[in-house]
């Protein structure tokens, strides 16, 4: 259905004031002056994810600018997204915000902060854009329910506050259970939602007290499945977190969901080595070594600490050196190296990047125009979708990929598909 609007009469509603919302408001109001622009928000702040990300300070993008690359980082909306990559990526939000006098930067992994290092930067920004094109903020005033008109318009019902009557309506309400209820009953189908970043709870003497010990890069699995992942891993006071396991339990959010959160994890801390190799090496030590305690000298990018514990953990202590090590203790020790084997028992929340899997089923959407293919007039930004991705920036970049296309295709339609 061809969805034309007129830039001079048109009222745009968008429900949610985080960093999708905005960047649909600023966008569609400074590509069409005259259109009424107002941002609906039920909490009492605005843009409270931006503030918190990244440590506060606002993992805005990475530095990947290869669609075919990037879609690579999203466990659900890769193929979808390819498109919409095209259209706007992350050199396009770089060259967005410097134009705002907002400079971004790389760092040495890829993740992309704004050079001031903190996320007020990023939060002053968007209001000051608001503001200047004179977007209307509403808070603490949460969508009850949607009807539509008879002359295609939207009616919007609020807790407090009244009515409100839209030509457009985009939806950039995040993970909002009440808001996916509402579109469900508009007839929209919700993709059951489940957390996607999170962290692994373990409690293993081989790790009890290491906290804050890191290792560089291991390569990480959940046994019985053919998921895995590879870079650095944290050791933390409740059990494994660091991009190694936050990507896993991204890529294996619905299937460690149906485990309950309760599974064995498996870790290989020497990634060039498999169990066999490594066992080699491990041998080759007692005659080039043999009189070194074992203790003393961690094999690869082992930290000592880690080292130590794994080494107690195969019965080898700090008076063993490698000539007196037999060969079910080097069985065990390059077990322990290259196939780690952990009782997960439960999860946390990453807090720096709360994500979730689920939502509006994406075949549903017209991602073209990020107009619902039910609901003429009805659009979609940010994670309310069945978009999800792994941590680095990539969540952001789709929130804002989605809604500029979202504030474009209001005053630029193109014929929905069906």
């Amino acid at each position: 259905m061809l969805i034309t609007f007129t830039a001079m009469n048109v009222k745009l509603a968008i429900i949610g004031g985080g960093a999708a919302g905005f960047f649909a408001a600023i966008n569609a109001a400074e590509m069409s002056p005259g259109i009424e622009v107002h941002v609906f928000e039920k909490a009492a702040q605005f843009l409270s994810k931006v503030r918190v990300s990244g440590g506060g300070r606002c993992n805005v993008t990475h530095a990947c600018f290869n669609p075919k690359e990037l879609i690579q980082f999203y466990p659900r909306g890769s193929r979808e997204l390819l498109g919409p990559f095209y259209v706007f990526n992350p050199s396009d939000t770089i060259e967005w915000f410097e134009k705002r006098r907002v400079k971004i930067q790389a760092e040495a992994d890829g993740r992309m902060f704004p050079v001031t290092n903190t996320s007020q930067t990023i939060i002053d920004c968007f209001l000051q854009e608001a503001e200047h094109y004179n977007v209307q903020l509403h808070t603490q005033i949460g969508l009850t329910g949607i009807t539509q008109l008879d002359n295609q318009q939207w009616q919007l019902n609020f807790n407090h506050g009244g009515d409100f009557i839209a030509d457009a309506v985009i939806f950039a309400s995040g993970s909002s259970a009440p808001i996916w209820e509402i579109l469900q009953q508009l007839g929209h189908t919700i993709i059951n939602p489940l957390p996607s970043l999170f962290t692994f709870h373990i409690k293993d003497k081989r790790i009890d007290e290491l906290m804050g010990v890191s290792v560089p890069d291991v390569i990480c699995k959940i046994d019985g499945e053919k998921i895995s992942s590879t870079g650095p891993l944290l050791i933390t006071h409740w059990g494994l977190s660091g991009p190694a396991i936050l990507k896993l339990s991204a890529w294996a959010a619905v299937q460690l969901a149906a485990k309950q959160y309760q599974f064995t994890l498996k870790i290989n801390f020497l990634p060039e080595y498999n169990y066999q190799s490594c066992l080699e090496l491990l041998i080759s030590q007692k005659s080039t070594s043999p009189k070194k305690h074992i203790q003393l000298y961690p094999i690869g990018a082992v930290p000592s600490r880690l080292w130590k514990s794994i080494c107690l953990f195969c019965g080898i202590n700090d008076k063993i050196n490698w000539s007196d090590a037999s060969k079910d203790m080097l069985q065990k020790l390059a077990d322990s190296l290259t196939q780690a084997a952990f009782k997960v028992t439960g999860k946390s929340t990453f807090k720096e990047e709360f994500v979730t899997c689920g939502g509006v089923a994406l075949e549903e959407v017209d991602l073209r125009t990020m107009q619902s293919k039910k609901l003429p007039g009805i659009y979609f930004a940010g994670e309310v979708l069945n978009i999800d991705a792994v941590t680095g920036g990539f969540n952001f970049q789709a929130a804002w990929t989605t809604a500029y296309i979202a504030a474009s295709s209001i005053t630029n339609p193109v014929e929905s598909k069906k």
